[in-house]
């Protein structure tokens, strides 16, 4: 009895284990069958055409991937070959068929070999989804030395010159004008004429200055007489019209000498009477070298060169006597 027993006891137990191994193998094959076909309904959303696998250098190939869908679709960017043998020539924009999305590219390939283009992912509604891998065979192209002449190496051409070869220094040559050009405005920015450096000297100043230069020109030993006395009687009527505010330069000697006598009378200048002779005798002096033709001799020369310093010095207003004007009523009223 215990032997039956037994014996029925493991019968019972290799039943259960048959049963749970078909069990395991029956689930095994069901998701295997579930994985190929869901596999072949993801792959049947994603397929590639190709106008050629077999191309010699240089010739392009036309390569398209075709989805399913026109919704969530997105093309990541292009995988080439491992050993970067296959080149994009040109990726064109995204088709729209019917139902579908096609996206085109143009490749080619300028080594010879086989390579393989890995299979490409594209993204629908943020699935992925592959494309299968496919193989592309370059060939050489043959050439008949035979039948094709050799020619000899060709020298090296010289590419005519364009802008961008001058570029640099066009732009060198711009800022290189900038900078002389900011520097002539500083420069020259508001730099004062002859004339005005002239009218900011004091007119005593200009007058000392201007006889001394005319004594360095040495015009009466160039026996240049005339001009002398032009440059001598513009110095001293120069200086009377700028220090007494006379019209000395268009005057003639007669209308000068008129407004000087009557400018000292109704003014407090007190000009003595012995400097106004001096002026009016170096002027008509002077007007008979320049328009009668005098000569005068070398003593008249220097005599008059003298009595035109000492025009000036007399008619140059001394601040001591300015003083001693404005002190004089300030005593009186104190008195």
């Amino acid at each position: 009895m215990k032997y039956i027993f037994s014996l029925q006891y493991i019968k019972s137990k290799n039943l259960k284990l048959f049963c749970k191994n078909n069990t395991q193998m029956f689930l095994r094959k069901s998701l295997f069958i579930a994985f190929i076909l869901f596999g072949f309904i993801g792959f049947s959303q994603v397929t590639t055409k190709i106008d050629t696998t077999t191309i010699r250098i240089g010739e392009q190939i036309q390569y398209q991937i075709i989805v399913n869908e026109t919704e969530g679709v997105q093309f990541p960017k292009f995988q080439l070959d491992s050993s970067k043998k296959v080149e994009i020539v040109k990726s064109y924009k995204i088709d729209s068929l019917k139902n579908q999305l096609i996206k085109k590219y143009a490749l080619t390939s300028f080594d010879s070999g086989r390579w393989v283009l890995p299979p490409q992912k594209v993204y629908i509604k943020n699935k992925a989804f592959l494309t299968d891998s496919l193989i592309i065979d370059v060939a050489t192209v043959a050439v008949d030395t035979i039948k094709q002449p050799l020619f000899p190496i060709k020298t090296i051409q010289n590419e005519p010159y364009t802008f961008a070869d001058y570029q640099n220094y066009f732009w060198g040559l711009l800022i290189l004008l900038a900078i002389i050009g900011v520097i002539l405005y500083f420069v020259l920015k508001d730099k004062p004429t002859h004339e005005e450096r002239i009218a900011k000297i004091p007119p005593f100043d200009l007058a000392k200055q201007r006889l001394k230069e005319l004594d360095s020109k040495k015009l009466i030993k160039e026996n240049r007489i005339k001009l002398y006395y032009i440059e001598l009687t513009d110095i001293v009527r120069t200086f009377i019209e700028r220090e007494m505010n006379i019209p000395a330069l268009e005057s003639t000697t007669d209308e000068l000498m008129e407004t000087i006598t009557d400018f000292n009378s109704s003014s407090n200048l007190n000009i003595p009477k012995e400097t106004l002779v001096k002026l009016q005798k170096l002027l008509q002096e002077a007007d008979l070298v320049k328009f009668a033709k005098s000569k005068p001799l070398q003593n008249e020369i220097e005599l008059h060169r003298n009595d035109a310093e000492n025009i000036i010095d007399k008619l140059h207003p001394d601040p001591d006597n300015y003083l001693e004007v404005e002190k004089k009523p300030n005593q009186e009223d104190g008195q």
